[in-house]
């Protein structure tokens, strides 16, 4: 007999050996020795209050043994001398869209603009300690996309867009850890994430597909609205019967493209700002109640926070607990931030992104001129600004928290986990009113929601500007594109994904209606 029951754990009680079984004997009314074993399903923690508790939802085992493997089956078969489908792009949308082909008898053929997870080591190396960007191979562009070195974060509210359960169960067959199945909040974190990578590389061509590294798509040979041929950087041309474009956020070039071959596309509203990064000890004192370091039990405290500002949201994006902010640029001539953390989440610092909503359609009147991609273009700027601003390098412009909302130069900044350096400057004034002014009245009731988070031992870091496409690649009910009939834009370059599990989603859906009629 299996039971699911939940069960509540103080942090005292954690500490005792087999706690569950002895809560579970209890609650269930059986002694212990008839508990074969039990599984936790899932595990959260409840800080609202200063006893903290662990909440678990459980299957005990009642005189049965406890089953050692999982109900999920990927069926990979040789699919060499199937047909192709073409996948642009090999980050998350494009990994599962390359296995579910593979599991529906199909070839995928996956071009890759970057380099594989160990060569593009190498050119972050460049960005952080050189200031080079290489416009191919980045912290978005490369083997697993920008998802490879990140926090890793699992956690989505997609869940009527497909089986959230097999996406995880996909990632723990290919190397992940069992616990992103059971924390309420999973990561895998961005030393972990590689390795989980490569072996997903190595499964697509044990089966027969094809992954092109150093592969930028640079045009469509487009006959009577279906795609005819791929043609790339080096010159190459490649036949195409179904191709799915999974280039992520941040391949520009795609939209400009499209736009240039009057391909449908629609403005997006997105979200812009800045890191903020504190000391993670602040942090954990503010969420756990603590003072001192926080109990060996519990992870690095996140938080997440919103507030509407002059009919805004201002909202923190991407929380890294333990982590460490990274250059994020995809060109050179721009400054971008982003965020991640390791496995273990246990980097002294705690950093997130505090963005503004920009609604495309009221906020952007300067920027008509540029059409549907007036967002894009206002992003940019943005960009550009700070790289202006921290000294035109990958140095990242910065101010203290509190000079930033009080409008004061910082003479000095706090210690940062940005490995390329910080410049004092006056974001306060320089950013744009619709952005700068919301922010600064967001971190004041920030503040107000949690004690201690408004401080000048935080800095303020920019800028926050690829929190999701500025561009919709439409698409209709069957996934194609309305005007290319072979066209299937994906996960969050098409504007249909805000993170991995989301994207991964859509790359088997996607996967799935490229098959039709093949």
């Amino acid at each position: 007999m299996v039971k699911e029951i939940q069960l509540r754990v103080t942090l005292k009680e954690e500490k005792e050996q087999d706690i569950l079984v002895k809560k579970a004997s209890k609650f269930l009314s059986v002694s212990s020795q008839e508990i074969s074993g039990i599984k936790v399903l899932r595990k959260s923690i409840d800080a609202r209050k200063s006893l903290i508790i662990l909440n678990y939802k459980v299957a005990v085992y009642i005189n049965e043994p406890v089953p050692e493997t999982s109900d999920y089956k990927f069926d990979y078969k040789d699919v060499s001398k199937a047909k192709p489908i073409h996948i642009i792009g090999f980050g998350p949308a494009g990994m599962y869209a390359a296995l579910r082909c593979i599991e529906l008898g199909y070839k995928p053929i996956v071009l890759e603009r970057g380099k594989n997870v160990q060569d593009r080591r190498r050119d972050l190396r460049a960005i952080n300690q050189d200031h080079f960007v290489n416009e191919d191979s980045n912290y978005c562009f490369g083997e697993g996309g920008a998802g490879t070195y990140s926090d890793g974060k699992l956690y989505t509210r997609s869940l009527k867009r497909g089986d959230v359960r097999r996406i995880f169960e996909n990632l723990v067959f290919h190397g992940a850890t069992e616990q992103i199945l059971i924390d309420a909040h999973p990561h895998i974190g961005t030393n972990k994430l590689p390795k989980v990578v490569k072996n997903i590389r190595e499964t697509i061509l044990k089966y027969g597909g094809e992954v092109h590294f150093d592969s930028r798509v640079t045009d469509f040979t487009i006959v009577n609205q279906t795609i005819k041929s791929i043609q790339l950087l080096n010159g190459d041309k490649m036949p195409v019967e179904k191709v799915i474009l999974a280039t992520g956020h941040s391949a520009r070039d795609i939209y400009y493209l499209l736009n240039n071959k009057n391909i449908a596309l629609k403005a997006k509203s997105f979200a812009m700002g800045v890191r903020v990064e504190h000391p993670q000890h602040i942090i954990d004192s503010i969420q756990y109640h603590c003072e001192g370091k926080r109990d060996e039990l519990l992870p690095a405290a996140s938080y997440s926070l919103v507030q509407q500002v002059n009919n805004r949201g201002v909202y923190s994006f991407c929380m890294c607990p333990g982590g460490f902010i990274v250059p994020a640029a995809t060109a050179n001539g721009e400054v971008v931030v982003n965020g991640m953390s390791p496995s273990k989440r246990n980097n002294e610092f705690a950093n997130s992104g505090i963005v503004v909503e920009i609604n495309v359609d009221k906020d952007l009147p300067k920027y008509e001129q540029y059409g549907i991609l007036k967002g894009l273009e206002y992003q940019k700027n943005f960009e550009r600004l700070a790289f202006t601003a921290g000294g035109r390098t990958q140095t990242a412009p910065a101010q203290r928290l509190t000079d930033f909302v009080e409008g004061n130069f910082s003479n000095s900044l706090n210690n940062t986990s940005y490995q390329p350096g910080l410049k004092s400057a006056p974001l306060h004034s320089l950013f744009p009113k619709l952005i700068g002014s919301r922010l600064r009245k967001g971190f004041a009731a920030f503040g107000q929601k949690m004690k201690g988070f408004y401080t000048e031992e935080a800095n303020v870091i920019g800028v926050e500007s690829r929190t999701s496409s500025p561009v919709n690649i439409p698409r209709k009910e069957s996934l194609e594109h309305p005007e290319i009939t072979n066209l299937y834009p994906c996960g969050e370059g098409g504007g249909y994904a805000g993170g991995i599990i989301s994207a991964a989603m859509d790359g088997e859906r996607c996967a799935e209606a490229a098959t039709v009629g093949l």
